[in-house]
């Protein structure tokens, strides 16, 4: 492991000092913190953390090394990587490399060996902001100033650098019951194989798909993943889903999917302060009374009354999910005369890594799709 100094200034002034860890260089992107206490694998390679810097609240990071199997995409997405005590050596039967090493080989910039908990503390108090983490530029003044040029997360379109470039299917597992046209905002790999896991056939598209286009594969119901970026900006897939929602086709959105869809009906969406990341927020899905323990990855969330219905062209939605910290609504629901037609969550029930608690939902989306082919 390097013993080179590092250096990370946030855009408010303040410094930390610690060590390289992962490639040596400069780097930028909006400071955010993950809770969990494993999975750092699938957190690294989720699309959805497209322009951030990831820091780790847990203090050891790296003890399982670096696997081949449990990447949730082709590559790391974070732009940085921060952690206090980095593992001198992994140790687990399925680690190929250590984690410093396949940072390094992706160009994934790092730093290690700072107060981790003193730094998450403040961007609790002052709320996300951007940050630089440099090799090179140990000055703070001089990373300071280039911090300050880099582009707010707050408008940033970033669906077209994580989608899909073609077209593929994920085949259903044993008996076919639907098709689903998932779009790619930012998929995760977890998500069309549970998808598949239900007896459902898969079409991946990019997120620039048009409605005829989607239409092509004679859908039985649409799927929204999640993904990176201000939900204001993805104009383009919010029409396709006011399409899929006027066709009356059952439809499904993870994380972003739930943004755009509330987007959609009508309802605004806002940037939390320091958003939801890690694997173990308490969410109540208010369908079932149930507590669930989930996977979330936001920034963003949707605007909407937690007390009642809200009427919109499509059919009246409702809050289905609430997170039980902060009461930010986790889910919608739209109802036609009273059948469920379309849904969505912001949290990631495929939890990959993380709790299990929320798997029900794809079995939810499979009923959907029957209903809407009985009917």
């Amino acid at each position: 492991m390097s013993s080179r100094p590092a250096l990370l200034v946030l855009e408010d002034g303040r410094v930390f000092r610690g060590q390289s860890f992962g490639a040596e260089g400069e780097t930028f992107g909006e400071l955010v913190f993950s809770t969990g206490m494993s999975g750092y694998q699938e957190t690294l390679t989720d699309p959805s953390y497209r322009g951030q810097v990831v820091l780790m609240t847990a203090p050891h990071i790296g003890n399982t090394g670096w696997n081949d199997e449990d990447g949730e995409s082709g590559r790391i997405w974070v732009q940085g990587f921060i952690v206090r005590d980095p593992a001198p050596r992994p140790s687990n039967w399925r680690s190929r490399r250590p984690l410093d090493e396949e940072l390094r080989d992706q160009g994934i910039v790092g730093i290690s060996d700072i107060d981790t908990r003193a730094l998450t503390r403040h961007v609790r108090d002052r709320g996300v902001m951007r940050v630089g983490i440099s090799t090179d530029t140990l000055d703070p003044q001089a990373l300071l100033a280039k911090v300050n040029e880099q582009p707010l997360m707050a408008g940033a379109d970033l669906v077209g650098d994580v989608t899909t470039k073609t077209h593929y299917v994920v085949p259903a597992q044993g008996e076919k019951r639907a098709t689903v046209v998932a779009v790619d905002l930012g998929i995760k790999s977890m998500t069309p194989t549970q998808l598949a896991a239900r007896g459902l056939e898969v079409h991946v598209v990019p997120a620039h798909t048009t409605f005829e286009q989607l239409m092509e594969y004679q859908p039985d119901g649409v799927f929204f993943s999640n993904g990176p970026g201000d939900p204001a900006t993805a104009t383009g897939p919010i029409s396709v889903l006011r399409e899929v929602l006027e066709a009356g086709l059952p439809y499904f959105g993870i994380c972003f999917g739930n943004q755009l869809f509330g987007r959609a009906l009508g309802l605004d969406t806002y940037k939390l302060k320091f958003g939801h990341r890690g694997i173990n927020q308490p969410v109540v899905d208010r369908t079932t009374g149930k507590v669930e323990i989930t996977a979330h990855n936001h920034g963003f969330a949707v605007q909407a009354p937690l007390d009642k219905a809200t009427s919109t062209e499509f059919g009246d939605v409702t809050v289905s999910h609430v997170c039980l910290n902060d009461d930010v609504v986790e889910g919608l629901e739209l109802r036609r005369d009273g059948d469920l037609v379309a849904f969505s969550v912001q949290y990631h029930p495929e939890a990959a890594a993380g709790p299990h608690d929320a798997n029900y939902l794809f079995d939810r989306f499979a009923d959907v799709l029957s209903a809407g082919k009985e009917a």
